[in-house]
């Protein structure tokens, strides 16, 4: 096995999925075997699935693995779409303890980030960017002159009276029934306050609406100001396993 290749695991509110990776290229060295995301999400429950996956693809010297919430130190701080006893758990010791290797443990929206700004649509960009990934909630990664500050969690923050995610998410849509054009209008004017907030050159949107990009582009555009460029993500849904595996090295976008 290559020095450069060790394994990302995404875990999700639906679903788990890993993959050998290729770090130095950004690009996925197996097939991607996905779990379920068992229910209740106790972190027992999903380091037992990872563990099955992990063993699947022959395990790794090292593995990195995204969890759909706040991570500091390896310790999950919030808990979106999994179960809330994670709050507080050191993920890091427990996937170290599970697997038998060390494990880096991350919010999934910033490895999705990591992965687009070095491989992705983000290569070669400086300023702010931001990556919004676009589910069942809105996850977001932000990046200044390449360096990610961690845990922004732009998808909570308050847009017309509640929650930005429960206004512009990709399940939002479906839920209500909305058309491409009404709903992209609704995600042009969440990009158009955080233009206003960030200044970003780029805003790039990710998640699996991504590729369905040109149906809604037209609308999105027509609300965010001149001078940020809003792109679809490149590596779409395999950002968050690139990202995992990337956070492992020291220095994963700017070296």
């Amino acid at each position: 096995m290559s020095e450069t290749r060790v394994i990302g695991v995404d875990v999700g509110g639906s679903g788990v999925k890993a993959a050998l990776v290729d770090v130095e290229r950004g690009e996925l060295a197996s097939d991607r075997p996905r779990l379920d995301t068992p229910q209740p999400a106790t972190p027992e429950r999903v380091a037992d699935a990872v563990a099955q996956l992990v063993d699947q693809l022959g395990g790794a010297p090292t593995i990195g693995v995204t969890i759909p919430g706040v991570v500091r130190n390896g310790v999950v701080r919030s808990a979106a779409n999994i179960d809330p006893s994670w709050i507080g758990t050191d993920a890091e010791a427990l996937f170290s303890e599970q697997l038998g290797v060390p494990c880096v443990v991350l919010n999934d929206a910033d490895a999705a980030g990591l992965a687009e700004v070095r491989f992705g649509a983000g290569k070669g960009r400086s300023g702010v960017v931001i990556l919004l990934t676009l589910g069942t909630g809105i996850g977001s990664a932000l990046f200044v002159d390449g360096e990610l500050v961690p845990n922004t969690e732009l998808g909570h923050m308050e847009f017309k009276a509640q929650e930005a995610e429960h206004y512009a998410a990709a399940s939002v849509r479906k839920a209500n029934n909305l058309g491409w054009d009404h709903w992209g209008t609704r995600v042009g004017e969440y990009l158009a306050m955080l233009t206003m907030l960030f200044s970003p050159e780029l805003i790039i949107l990710g998640g699996g609406v991504s590729r369905k990009f040109d149906r809604f582009a037209e609308h999105v555009l027509a609300e965010v100001p001149s001078g940020t460029d809003v792109m679809p993500a490149v590596l779409q849904n395999q950002a968050g396993i690139v990202g995992a595996a990337m956070s492992t090295q020291k220095h994963p976008v700017t070296e």
